[in-house]
């Protein structure tokens, strides 16, 4: 604006303030000085407003043993009842309001804090997580029940069951049979989420006396059982899932051969490419030494197509976490000495080097893993 007004008087004004990127209106507008903000006037008070004294009787009434426990509906009924109008409902509300008394007179729940889980499997049969999930029939309004064991590390599928309902005693059957089919030790983790044969004594009981103990997500958040989920998904989006089964028997015909296949043949993107068997059975390197051998001879026949340099096979995970847990971790190097001198590399004298590494923690949670078929 200031260079506006300093302009030569044979420079225009719509000239200059095209020149300089500026609105005609906002510099005309800064020549104009700011009138002053007339003071507010003060509101004059309704004339239908309570005066001191009806509102301290209403106050008063409410006060009173009879109605002290009550809401402003009742009173309001109950003395409209007698004869009595002291003021509108929406008033009385108001009037406590202003005196505070309007807050929950009942004794109340405080919320609950679930913690966040955080699990980490770095070996076959430490963490397994299960879930229910339903498969719809041609019956309108009938599902069945498919309980399904994952274990963590390597997405094997340990374990499964279908039946007509949800049922914590036919649970804690399939973990029974899973675990001694397996021969799992003490140590299993199981997680799940907070469902009712999740939850149920039953299991509980179950697992306390096999030395497995239990994890649960926290309710409403079904990442904390990403995997279970989307190994559900991975089931009902198959090209030959038949939407709607005829019957149990339909229903256990198809789940056999899907899992023979999820177990067996289905090379998972979350395992590099190495289906859950190999990876829960150990036998990784054998077959990570054939995938390098065909890699080799691939790169001796055509260097030229691997411009990054001879392939190299991609191996699974060495540990699976469920929300694990992440930290920013400074380190601060001591200052050169001045004798050292400093190289190009080097920081100056006068400052610290300050590197900021991501630093990946993991609780050490342990658990067991025992598979089932059923």
């Amino acid at each position: 604006m200031a260079l506006v007004e300093q302009r030569d008087e044979c420079v225009p004004v719509d000239a200059a303030c095209e020149a300089l990127a500026i609105s005609r209106a906002s510099l005309y507008r800064t020549r104009r000085p700011v009138a002053p903000r007339a003071a507010r006037a003060t509101r004059a008070p309704s004339p239908r407003r309570l005066s001191d004294a009806e509102r301290q009787r209403v106050l008063d009434t409410f006060h009173l043993p009879e109605f002290a426990d009550q809401p402003p509906t009742e009173v309001y009924a109950t003395l409209l009842g007698r004869g009595i109008y002291l003021a509108s409902i929406r008033t009385m509300y108001r009037l406590l309001a202003a005196a505070g008394e309007t807050k929950e007179r009942r004794n109340q729940r405080l919320p609950h804090v679930h913690a966040k889980p955080s699990l980490t499997a770095t070996a076959p049969n430490q963490i397994w997580t299960w879930d229910i999930t339903k498969l719809a029939t041609e019956q309108k309004g009938v599902f069945l029940m498919a309980y399904v064991i994952i274990d963590l590390f390597s997405r094997y599928v340990v374990g499964w069951m279908l039946a007509a309902k949800e049922c914590k005693h036919l649970a804690a059957q399939l973990f029974a049979e899973t675990i001694a089919r397996h021969g799992i030790e003490p140590g299993l983790t199981v997680h799940a989420d907070r469902g009712s044969a999740m939850k149920s004594d039953t299991v509980a009981q179950l697992l306390a006396s096999l030395g497995a103990s239990r994890s649960f997500s926290r309710p409403h958040v079904s990442d904390d059982n990403a995997f279970s989920e989307a190994q559900f998904k991975t089931l009902k989006y198959q090209p030959d899932y038949p939407g709607r089964f005829a019957g149990e028997l339909h229903g256990r015909a198809w789940l056999q051969d899907f899992f023979g296949w999820h177990n067996d043949d289905h090379h998972h993107s979350g395992l590099a490419l190495f289906t859950p068997a190999e990876v829960f059975h150990g036998r990784v390197e054998a077959v990570r030494a054939a995938r390098q051998s065909a890699l080799d001879a691939a790169y001796f026949a055509h260097p030229e197509r691997f411009p990054n340099g001879p392939p190299r096979v991609a191996l699974p995970p060495v540990e699976v976490s469920i929300n694990p847990i992440t930290a920013d971790v400074v380190t601060v190097a001591p200052t050169p000495s001045a004798s050292v001198p400093a190289t190009s590399h080097e920081h100056s004298p006068n400052h610290a080097a300050v590197r900021t590494t991501r630093a990946k923690r993991t609780s050490a949670a342990r658990g067991e893993a025992a598979p089932i078929t059923t």
